[in-house]
């Protein structure tokens, strides 16, 4: 069987891409290329626009036997920035950052805020005591312990390995 025979359609025609006339069109279009691919790697925040944007924090989940708990990176933030809410199977953490810098000088005088909001949805896969569960908030790392409930502790059963 070849590619044609699984494929629905037929060959198409593609309109052919002129190029342009002018030599000043085509150096224009050349350093276009050149600018974007220089600046994909690098962040160029103050060109990019005043919009808010938003940013994904770094998260680490760990389970053990008797809770799960979720770390979150959340630098130059305050506890008043956050929400946590939780659900009886997932976990949501919001918040926004809002930060604005102020620099006076003698001859200048120059002033820089960023915003940036973010939202993650962690899904817990066992049963959880809702009513038990902890926040806490320590130099930018936000810490949440939700205990398993006692039927999910119970329903932990080891497998035993057979060589072969």
């Amino acid at each position: 069987m070849t590619w044609r025979d699984i494929v629905p359609f037929k060959k198409r025609s593609v309109p052919v891409r002129r190029e342009k006339e002018h030599p000043f069109e085509r150096l224009h279009d050349e350093m276009d290329a050149l600018f974007d691919e220089f600046f994909r790697e690098f962040s160029i925040e103050p060109f990019e626009g005043r919009h808010a944007r938003s940013f994904s924090p770094s998260i680490d989940v760990a389970e053990t036997d008797k809770e799960i708990k979720v770390s979150v990176e959340l630098p130059g933030m305050d506890d008043k920035d956050v929400e946590v809410n939780l659900n009886r199977d997932s976990l949501t953490i919001r918040g926004e950052k809002k930060e604005e810098k102020e620099d006076k000088g003698k001859d200048y005088y120059h002033v820089e805020r960023s915003y940036g909001s973010f939202s993650r949805t962690i899904p817990l896969p066992v049963e959880i005591e809702s009513d038990k569960a902890e926040a806490y908030f320590k130099k930018g790392v936000l810490t949440v312990r939700i205990p398993k409930s006692a039927k999910a502790i119970e329903s932990k059963k080891k497998i035993v390995i057979k060589a072969e």
